[in-house]
């Protein structure tokens, strides 16, 4: 039986670089990432400052106004999206029970951040998407780099963003974004690409631009796939809220971390239970209309 007594060191201890170098590389990397950061502050500054007041104005907006008044136009948007009298009601009890156990500001606080972050996606997914669709060599390039944002774990997300943008809710809602955007521009490409090659060669039949041929019979077919990315962006946005609550973001992610900190269960299973229950009603209502949405280009396309 082999044994590292009676064999060469260089057999039994794997030939690590040593950590003099180590640290060299590390204090180098870092000491020139933080004076990039230095360097383009300002421009840091200028393209946070939007979020910045966009999130605050939206957060105000849900905080600030009455709670009959939120919920009346977020059933009546449920209903608009799902044409569901079930889940309608379900959106009633959900939001209902939200509030009586005392979690109504901290919920519209976390709604705030995943529409914001959801909206931001979506500007960011759908043309980068379009781009992917359109050209297989891109494709080829931007496929490994989603790859990496969605095995890369969430923690990980909030390192560059912390040394880059420092601790708040805006390096949060970047976080958020970057996190739930790889579903959105895949399934956007995605649909595109499994648009009907006839309905295709029917509008060339008819002199479509490509740009007609894009907006006019590409992007409405593929409309309940792209739904379906805006669904998973939603999801992972929420699932997202909890970890970026670390870095500053508020509502029930602060408290559920705080929970976790504190081992309050009861706490902890009441933020989760309103992070579930968002959850459902924003799956259940886009679901739904995705669904309506291809029914209808069913109908109309076939």
């Amino acid at each position: 039986m082999a044994s590292c007594s009676i064999l060469p060191d260089a057999l039994c201890n794997f030939p690590a670089v040593s950590d003099t170098y180590i640290r060299l590389a590390r204090k180098t990397i870092d000491d020139g990432f933080r004076g990039l950061v230095r360097e383009y502050s300002h421009l840091i500054d200028a393209v946070v400052q939007p979020l910045q007041i966009f999130l605050n104005a939206l957060e105000r907006l849900f905080v600030n106004s009455p709670w009959i008044l939120v919920l009346a136009v977020m059933l009546v948007i449920v209903y608009l999206a799902s044409r569901s009298v079930a889940i309608t009601i379900g959106t009633a009890l959900g939001m209902t029970l939200i509030g009586l156990i005392g979690l109504w500001e901290d919920t519209m606080v976390t709604l705030a951040i995943v529409t914001v972050s959801t909206l931001i996606a979506i500007l960011i997914g759908i043309p980068i998407g379009i781009v992917m669709a359109r050209s297989d060599r891109v494709q080829g390039v931007i496929n490994p780099i989603l790859d990496v944002m969605q095995t890369l774990p969430s923690f990980v997300y909030l390192i560059p963003v912390v040394v880059i943008f420092g601790i708040g809710k805006v390096p949060g809602l970047i976080a958020v974004v970057i996190y739930a955007v790889p579903p959105m521009i895949r399934l956007t490409n995605l649909g595109i690409r499994l648009v009907d090659r006839d309905v295709l060669e029917a509008a060339d039949a008819f002199g479509s631009s490509p740009g007609q041929k894009l907006w006019n019979v590409q992007m409405p077919l593929a409309l309940p796939t792209i739904m379906a990315g805006i669904n998973q962006t939603i999801m992972m946005s929420l699932a997202m809220v909890v970890v970026a609550s670390m870095v500053g973001v508020g509502g029930l992610g602060k408290n559920t971390l705080q929970a976790i900190n504190n081992q309050f269960f009861t706490f902890g299973f009441m933020n989760g239970f309103a992070l579930v229950a968002i959850a459902i009603i924003f799956d259940r209502a886009s679901q739904t209309f995705g669904r309506r949405l291809q029914k209808h280009t069913e109908v109309v396309h076939g």
